[in-house]
């Protein structure tokens, strides 16, 4: 039996290292190593000077070569708010290859991307359709640019408690809401694909926005991969969406904390889109991240048709397994027929049957095979395969469910699942906008005593991120109940000033 300590000790113990033959360095990789092979004199930041004084306790787990090349803003390496140089250059690849007119790098993650798209399309008071499902980061946009929220709520009748994504009917039903209300949407925001792979039908979304000159806007923070393989499902760009931020960082290979937002089109203006960035983004930003995005471009851009065919393959061959073992479920395409593709890199297994909840899946599973995955759910367990996946580990994972489901003895029949009719959230009273009650002033409540009250804080389930409760919404005692369930099986809750849940931060409204 596999342990974690296995998987620290011998970190290289499958590699998926591209040793593709090179054409030369990246733009803004090269610029990076120029700068910091030159015998320098250095009288800037940072503190520990190329790694002259970098602190030993890091040192000794990562090497002193990364504080080598930990360099700030200097004229060689260009500038992230004004790109003239090996950025603008690495940028301009980066168009090149997703399809894009015009592609910014991020160092603050896909949420400064969404954050930056918000506001650079919805001014205070214009309204925003999105789903309610969304990730916070479109919560804290809608704070930064005074959007009014016209939620969509994602069909959730499905015994595997999980959202699909959102389809055309109910966007053009949102935007004739408000038509009938003489009010227009600035923007539509979808999430596509979702965290469990879900993907909704952009080509018709972006077709049914365009006709009303809507620009629509696409979290795609889990599929910067798409369109790069004949199993996979299109990319946003490829059906026409007009903004798109992408976490390269997630399936493809740059470092964590790295993203993309990418433009198409002329519906939103580019320059805003700058200046939107230049207001959010660091002014030091570092070049180890930037860096990295140049180098996943052209790690992918080597052999992008083929790059992904050992991922898949062995993806299909675990789903394949995992649904010959008794007592486990596995999340397919056919669950949610509405939608025109699943990402078959994610696999979403569900413990129903065992009478186990995905927590208390994951816990036998971490503790006694070291598996780790990203991301839990009440009743199912997500595992995201990707480039560096071998075929070692996903042995473990096989071998691990399998031991689960033999040592489990209490399997429950189909009929006595529990299903869920409805999302925590599809009952929305709204009092106040997200910006308004962000700013309004607070007060602290038990709580029992908070239902009805309005929320003065954001709290959600991490991951996936997804808010239940959000500033400016009544308090319903559904979804204190949805909280409470959740920190009871072992969830982490994420946003709650008290960890507790035993009160919560209400708006002193009348």
């Amino acid at each position: 039996m596999a342990s974690t300590s296995s998987i620290i000790n011998n970190p290289n113990e499958c590699s998926n290292s591209s040793e593709l033959p090179q054409r030369g360095l990246p733009p803004l990789v090269s610029a990076l190593k120029a700068s910091a092979e030159k015998n320098a004199a250095s009288f800037h930041f940072p503190g520990h000077n190329r790694g002259h004084a970098a602190p030993a306790s890091l040192t000794q787990i990562i090497g002193i070569r990364p504080f080598a090349y930990d360099i700030p803003s200097i004229p060689e390496l260009d500038n992230l708010s004004y790109p003239q140089g090996p950025i603008l250059e690495a940028q301009k690849e980066a168009a090149k290859l997703f399809g894009a007119s015009q592609t910014w790098f991020l160092v603050g993650g896909t949420t400064c991307g969404i954050q930056a798209a918000v506001m650079a399309t919805c001014s205070p008071g214009e309204f925003l359709i999105l789903p309610r499902n969304c990730h916070l980061s479109a919560t804290s946009a809608m704070v930064l640019s005074g959007a009014v929220p016209k939620y969509i709520v994602p069909d959730y009748k499905n015994d595997w408690d999980i959202a699909g994504g959102v389809t055309p009917l109910q966007v053009l039903n949102a935007i004739q809401e408000l038509e009938l209300e003489g009010k227009k949407a600035a923007a539509v925001f979808i999430t596509s694909p979702t965290y469990h792979g879900i993907c909704s039908n952009l080509s018709d979304i972006s077709d049914l926005c365009h006709s009303r000159k809507i620009p629509l806007i696409v979290d795609e923070a889990h599929g910067a991969h798409l369109g790069f393989h004949s199993e996979l499902p299109r990319s946003a760009l490829q059906q026409g969406a007009d903004l798109i931020v992408q976490s390269t960082h997630k399936v493809l290979c740059s470092l964590t904390q790295s993203s993309m937002l990418h433009v198409s089109g002329d519906i939103v203006d580019k320059e805003t889109i700058s200046m939107c960035l230049q207001t959010l983004q660091s002014t030091s930003p570092s070049y180890l991240l930037l860096a990295s995005l140049d180098a996943a471009r052209a790690q992918l851009s080597e052999s992008p048709d083929v790059i992904f065919n050992e991922s898949i393959e062995l993806a299909n061959e675990a789903k394949s397994l995992l649904k010959r073992i008794p007592g486990i479920s596995v999340l397919e395409h056919s669950h949610f027929p509405n939608f025109p593709a699943k990402d078959p890199l994610w696999l979403t297994v569900g413990f129903w049957e065992l009478g186990l909840s995905g927590y208390e899946a994951d816990e036998i599973l971490y503790r006694d095979f070291g598996i780790v995955c990203e991301l839990i759910g009440n009743k199912s367990i997500t595992y995201a395969l990707n480039l560096g996946t071998c075929r070692d580990h996903v042995q473990r994972l096989l071998s691990g469910i399998k031991h689960l489901a033999g040592t489990c003895s209490s399997i429950q029949q189909p009929k006595d699942r529990e299903l869920t009719d409805h999302a925590p959230f599809d009952d929305i009273i709204r009092k106040m906008i997200p910006r308004d009650a962000f700013f309004a002033r607070k007060r602290k409540v038990m709580v029992k005593e908070s239902i009805d009250k309005v929320s003065g804080e954001l709290i959600c389930p991490y991951p996936p991120g997804i808010p239940v409760l959000i500033p400016g919404e009544v308090i319903t005692q559904r979804a204190v109940d949805y909280l409470l369930n959740v920190k009871s099986k072992g969830g982490y809750i994420s946003g709650a000033s008290d960890p507790l849940l035993s009160s919560i931060v209400v708006c002193d409204v009348q």
